[in-house]
Parts: C-alpha cells; sequence; structure tokens
C-alpha cells in the first residue's frame, strides 16, 4: 500500500492534497503533477511512502530539474513507484537491455561450469542500486530538515509525519492521510 501527498508552499504556509499515483509512469510525470499543484510556481514537495519499507521525498520548484531522495533505495527498486525514482536516481534507461544476454541467446556459461552457477552473486554484484538511501539529502535543507535530519528519519516510524513537523505542516499533511 502507499501513500502519495502534494504539499505546496504558499505565503500563508503549506496546503496538501493526498494524490493518485496511477498514471504517474516517470518522474517527469510526477514533476508535472507537483507543477500543477503549485502556487505561483512556488516549492511543492511530494511524499510517497510504501508502508515503513521505505519512503521518498520530491522537491520540485518551478521548472527546475526534480529533486529527489529515497531513504532505501534497494527496497524502493523492488516497487513499481520506488523504482522510478531510483532509476532516475542510477541513470537506468527502462528502455535500454539490462545487459547482451538479452539481445542475444547465448547461455554465457563456460566450457564445464553447470548452467546458472554463480548468477545469484553475480546479479546482487552487478545491482547498481545501492542499500540505503539513494538521492540529494540536502533537498530540504532550506525548507528546515537538514540532510542529517533526513538520513535519521526511520522508515519503519513515521518519516513523512517527522518531516512534516519539521517544515511545520503536520495538521495539514494529516488532514489528506
Amino acid at each position: 500500500m502507499y501513500f502519495a501527498a502534494l504539499l505546496a508552499r504558499t505565503e500563508d504556509g503549506w496546503e496538501a492534497s493526498d494524490t493518485e499515483l496511477d498514471d504517474v509512469e516517470t518522474l517527469a510525470d510526477l514533476a508535472d503533477l507537483a507543477r500543477q499543484a503549485a502556487v505561483d510556481d512556488d516549492t511543492v514537495v511530494a511524499f510517497i511512502e510504501q508502508e515503513g519499507a521505505w519512503f521518498g521525498v520530491v522537491r520540485v520548484d518551478g521548472e527546475d530539474d526534480p529533486r529527489v531522495f529515497v531513504s532505501n533505495a534497494a527496497a524502493a527498486s523492488r516497487s513499481s513507484y520506488g523504482a522510478m525514482l531510483t532509476d532516475e536516481l542510477i541513470g537506468r534507461d527502462e528502455e535500454a537491455p539490462e545487459d547482451l544476454d538479452d539481445l542475444t541467446n547465448l547461455d554465457g556459461t563456460e566450457d564445464g561450469e553447470p548452467e546458472g552457477a554463480g548468477d545469484e552473486a553475480e546479479t546482487a554484484a552487478d545491482d547498481p542500486v545501492p542499500a540505503g538511501p539513494l538521492g540529494d539529502v540536502e533537498l530540504l535543507d532550506d525548507l528546515g530538515v537538514t540532510g542529517k535530519d533526513l538520513l535519521t528519519f526511520d522508515s519503519d516510524g513515521d518519516a513523512l509525519g517527522e518531516i512534516a513537523d519539521a517544515l511545520g505542516c503536520t495538521d495539514v499533511l494529516e488532514a489528506v492521510r
């Protein structure tokens, strides 16, 4: 189960709206959705969380490129919305084949080596998605949440609530939860 919300910064504070991610397939789609929620091209912060496994924060300022932070990249990469964020952060192109074996029918084994030997170890070593946090830890610094703070928030706890508290918009976020 996912939770997603957009927090739009205004002159009077923050406005929150929960959002459906059904039509969001890329980070660009999410950034466009955030820009639609923006008031006068001001900052919009998107929160995405998957049941205590990971959380992501995406910051969109006007037409600037979105800034992204994911609390646990390995866990996030195993979910559709998390993969959307982690793929962008590591530069993985969804359209590109992962390796040359995808282009041929070769099994890639050495003479005398049984097929599939060592596949699990190679897959883990070749996985470009790191375990742990990934992205721009300073994306909320000017809003009162330091990179050090962001790294201490626990995915198993109420990380988004703690971030909202630091931003001064707990009541606004709770209204859409």
